[in-house]
């Protein structure tokens, strides 16, 4: 069940605690969401909603079958930046979209992409912008250290020929 406990809306959306991400899904009424998934995908090197899937399907199926024995919740956090469409407008694009197969990438193009592009019309992930905000430290971070490693084998050169 939810962890707040709270019975979802129509148009809501979910966010599924995963190990290492949220999943999100779109709650379309009597128990269902639409969300993507990486099973049946035509371009997937790994399963699961890898990070390596290039594509993914859109599908409609049972929250509590989505949800596993995961822990879930409504989370419409974009609400107070964004205007949703109308609850019908919000279905009808979901609809139009199971069973589809739609463009995947982790940081530009994920599940969170996909359920608020559906709820808004503007596609945005906190998680994306925060996994590439952390990768661009990283890379930062392992540049600094490489120059380090360069400049104190330069310096060790250096006193070596004294």
């Amino acid at each position: 069940m939810g962890q707040d406990n709270c019975k979802p809306e129509p148009g809501d959306l979910i966010e599924i605690d995963r190990p290492l991400y949220q999943h999100w899904a779109l709650y379309v009424g009597y128990g269902y969401v639409i969300h993507v998934t990486d099973e049946e995908a035509s371009s997937v090197l790994l399963s699961s909603s890898s990070i390596r899937a290039t594509r993914a399907k859109v599908k409609k199926q049972l929250l509590k079958d989505v949800v596993k024995n995961h822990k879930w919740r409504v989370n419409n956090k974009y609400d107070q930046f964004r205007t949703p469409f109308p609850v019908e407008e919000i279905i009808r694009r979901a609809e139009l979209c199971i069973d589809r197969e739609v463009p995947y990438d982790v940081l530009t193009s994920n599940c969170e992409h996909f359920v608020t592009m559906l709820r808004y019309g503007d596609g945005v992930s906190d998680q994306a912008r925060k996994a590439a905000a952390g990768s661009a430290l990283a890379a930062v971070g392992s540049i600094i250290l490489a120059g380090a490693a360069l400049v104190g084998m330069a310096l060790s050169e250096s006193t070596s020929r004294r």
